[in-house]
């Protein structure tokens, strides 16, 4: 019975079987994991893409290669689909201006309907994460579960209230208050610079929304402990403390000194 067995794997329909079920499970397996991040260019009709690629040459060509594939100066955006673009034009972080550390957020220079052109066309080029859609960008969902996922996932980077936090090498995790709620959602699906990718496997679409909500919660209501000292947390506090509150004391003990004199 083991000799036949050994003799049946020699086979060469079992090799080719084995290897066609190797075949189907990790691209199934593949498929299955990026679908829930990934689009492709169905949606965009042939004008869009046309008229993408040539804001895409007019502007963005210089550093990404005349067909996206990246140079020296920038990287290749085949794949980073039209969410990515939406992002880094929709900031103004791109077209970069200068290098540095990362790219600072600045004036936007394009309107919204070339930025979904030049989407359009990073999107046509291979799959990616598409812009998201409004149901998940309203601030309706649950502020309390988006508290704790930001505090789980982000408030490392961006403080718990998403004040800001500086990083190494001069990097820095940027202020969210008054970002859009598009702009938030699409960089937790790409991951800017030094973010990490926090795509829909990851964080959910709703617990996405559920973050957005928290955010705006925060904008919405004021600081319950009074002055919010820039909310940068212990250090600005304690630092508060120490030149105002032991000041004061100082000052008293003086005052009551010199009276008493």
């Amino acid at each position: 019975m083991k000799n036949r067995f050994f003799r049946s794997r020699r086979k060469p329909l079992a090799a080719t079987l084995v290897i066609a079920a190797g075949l189907l499970f990790s691209g199934g397996g593949y498929a299955v994991a990026t679908s829930v991040v990934e689009t492709s260019a169905t949606e965009y009709t042939a004008e869009q893409i046309s008229e993408g690629r040539k804001l895409f040459l007019a502007n963005c060509a210089s550093c990404h290669g005349l067909n996206s594939e990246g140079s020296a100066a920038g990287p290749s955006l085949i794949g980073v689909g039209a969410a990515s673009v939406d992002f880094q034009v929709g900031t103004g972080r791109m077209p970069g201006q200068g290098s540095g550390p990362q790219l600072p957020k600045k004036n936007v220079q394009f309107t919204d309907e070339q930025i979904s052109l030049m989407g359009a066309y990073i999107a046509s080029l291979a799959p990616g994460p598409a812009i998201p859609e409004q149901k998940y960008l309203e601030a309706t969902g649950d502020a309390t579960h988006g508290g704790e996922l930001f505090r789980i996932n982000c408030a490392m980077c961006h403080n718990a209230v998403g004040a800001a936090g500086a990083l190494t090498e001069g990097k820095y995790a940027p202020n969210l208050e008054g970002s859009e709620a598009k702009h938030i959602y699409e960089a937790m699906l790409i991951g800017p610079q030094n973010m990490p990718v926090f795509n829909d496997a990851n964080i959910t679409p709703q617990d996405k929304n559920d973050i957005i909500t928290y955010l705006a919660y925060l904008e919405e209501n004021p600081s319950a402990g009074g002055f919010e000292l820039g909310n940068l947390g212990p250090v600005a506090e304690g630092l508060f403390l120490w030149i105002f509150g032991l000041g004061l004391i100082v000052a008293i003990t003086v005052w009551l000194g010199a009276k008493s004199n």
